[in-house]
């Protein structure tokens, strides 16, 4: 059983407030995810953020295939850090920590993603071929738009 990381961090000119009402709110979750994506919330989206929030979403990853992801809000310390962990959606594990940090002139944000692919042996072929570089390419989207929103630190 193969367990993949993801780990991504990026400074921002802003506030810790001003991160993390952006990041813990749902409903930004589709400004920052890249439009091919087909990036669509179902339910969950209705409240701040707290610990056993359910979040539905349609994606579409791969060929326009719509997919249905359901996420928990599995801890929420405020201004600080939430994860998220996939309960049913395209990974056999997908636990992902959103931490935000105070530094000079700004925040650090830090992401830590754990993730397991299904279909065993196959799962593992097609990770270095279409699953890490569409991650990559996701996260790098999002860094950038991060910076169109807010500036460069």
């Amino acid at each position: 059983m193969k367990i993949y990381q993801l780990h991504t961090t990026q400074k921002l000119p802003i506030s810790v407030d001003e991160a993390w009402n952006f990041l813990s709110d749902p409903k930004n979750l589709k400004r920052i995810t890249p439009d091919y994506m087909g990036f669509k919330i179902i339910s969950g989206d209705d409240r701040d953020m707290y610990p056993g929030q359910i979040i539905e979403y349609i994606v579409t990853p791969v060929l326009g295939i719509p997919t249905k992801w359901v996420t928990e809000i599995t801890h929420v310390v405020d201004r600080q850090f939430f994860v998220d962990e996939q309960r049913f959606g395209p990974y056999a594990l997908w636990h992902h920590k959103h931490f935000i940090k105070p530094i000079q002139g700004g925040v650090i944000m830090e992401d830590i993603v754990h993730y397991k692919l299904p279909f065993g042996i196959l799962g593992q072929l097609v990770h270095p071929i279409i699953v890490k570089p569409k991650l990559n390419e996701i996260f790098k989207h999002r860094e950038r738009t991060l910076i169109e929103l807010f500036g460069e630190y």
